[in-house]
């Protein structure tokens, strides 16, 4: 896997990781959406797609399948990616400490994390106006603990080879992403 560069984006609900990982893929690179994971999941079992349902299933899905379902799922379309000539992957969604570990074993030279930071309030006043899949106060604070508690989520935030403060516009996150960008040569 020489030469090849993985971009992990990582960060809480709100934080504009989907913004991240949106001005990276219209920059012409292939994304890999560890959430579609679950969602075509859901879809190809006959699960109605809902906040409630999906948090379920998330949880549900790595409970009886292992912690490491979703992102052998990812490992193996990362691959077919690789095989076909791609050289630079980026990746939205890692969720979970488990996912992190494997990952970094998988593509130790090659995966770079950026977490994005975001003041809480901030966060919570994204999702309330997000057109898609929007959540109020309690919900968010629910979906919070349940992926800090259930998911493991913020050890990948934590051990971030980067972090992208995202309290401003959305042309200051575009210019922290950039600087990361050429400092890593992707």
């Amino acid at each position: 896997m020489e030469n090849v560069k993985i971009l992990a984006i990582v960060g809480m609900s709100g934080s504009g990781k989907s913004v991240a990982v949106d001005y990276l893929t219209d920059k012409g690179y292939p994304k890999v959406y560890f959430g579609g994971m679950i969602l075509n999941e859901m879809e190809r079992r006959g699960i109605e797609i809902t906040p409630d349902n999906e948090k379920k299933f998330r949880e549900e899905i790595r409970e009886k399948e292992g912690k490491d379902w979703v992102v052998n799922q990812v490992v193996a379309e990362m691959k077919d990616l690789i095989s076909a000539g791609q050289k630079r992957i980026v990746l939205d969604g890692v969720y979970s400490w488990t996912e992190y570990k494997i990952l970094k074993k998988e593509f130790p030279k090659s995966l770079t994390f950026i977490a994005i930071i975001t003041n809480k309030a901030t966060r919570y006043e994204r999702v309330a106006k997000r057109p898609i899949r929007p959540l109020d106060g309690e919900a968010i604070r629910k979906r919070d603990t349940a992926e800090i508690e259930n998911l493991e989520k913020g050890g990948p935030i934590v051990a971030s080879d980067y972090f992208v403060l995202n309290n401003g516009t959305i042309a200051e996150l575009e210019a922290k992403l950039d600087d990361i960008l050429r400092e890593i040569e992707f």
